[in-house]
C-alpha cells in the first residue's frame, strides 16, 4: 500500500468533535471514493459516517445504522453515498448480492468493518481508523490515505489543523 500524503491522527474528546472531523472531510470526497471505517464496538465509526452523510446531504438526514440492512444509500450534491456495514456477513462474496460492485462504480462508499470485504475492498481508498484514547482525549482517530487516495486534493492536507480546523 502506498500513500501520497502521511497520515494524520486526531484527539476527538466527544460526538461534537467527531462530527466537526467528520464535517470538514465531507466536502473532500468524490464520487469512487472508499472510506474505510476500522475500529471496536463503541469506537465512534457509525457516528462519523452519521455526521459525514449529513454533511453531504445537506439536511438533518435521518441516518439509521446499516448493522441489519447492511447497506443504506443516500443522494447528496456529490453523487450517491452508500453507508455498508459488513459486521454480519460471512464471507466477502455476499458483498455481490448487497451491491458492492455498482456502490464501487456510482458513488461514494463508506464502509465499516472493511476487513470482512477482504480481497474486494480497494486498495485506493482512505482508512479512517477509530481506537479508545485516554478518558481526556475520549477517542483517537487516524485518517490514512491508500494506494494515492485522494491524489491532487489539497482538502485532506488542510485537516491536519485538526478536527475543528484550528
Amino acid at each position: 500500500m502506498t500513500s501520497n500524503a502521511s497520515p494524520i491522527t486526531f484527539d476527538l474528546p466527544d460526538e461534537a468533535a467527531t462530527a466537526n472531523l467528520a464535517r470538514r472531510l465531507a466536502p473532500i470526497l468524490r464520487a469512487g471514493d472508499v472510506v474505510a471505517l476500522s475500529g471496536d464496538l463503541g469506537a465512534g465509526k457509525t457516528a462519523f459516517a452519521r455526521a459525514l452523510i449529513r454533511a453531504m446531504t445537506g439536511a438533518d438526514e435521518e441516518v439509521p445504522s446499516p448493522t441489519f440492512t447492511l447497506v443504506q444509500s443516500y443522494e447528496t450534491p456529490s453523487g450517491p453515498v452508500f453507508h455498508f456495514d459488513l459486521y454480519r456477513i460471512a464471507a466477502p462474496d455476499e458483498l455481490v448480492e448487497i451491491g458492492w460492485d455498482e456502490a464501487l462504480a456510482e458513488g461514494i462508499v463508506l464502509v465499516e468493518w472493511p476487513v470482512r470485504a477482504g480481497a474486494l475492498l480497494p486498495d485506493r481508498r482512505l482508512d479512517v481508523a477509530f481506537r479508545f484514547g485516554s478518558e481526556s482525549a475520549g477517542r483517537q482517530v487516524t485518517l490514512t490515505p491508500c494506494a494515492r487516495w485522494g491524489e491532487g486534493r489539497t482538502g485532506f492536507v488542510a485537516l491536519q489543523g485538526g478536527p475543528q480546523g484550528e
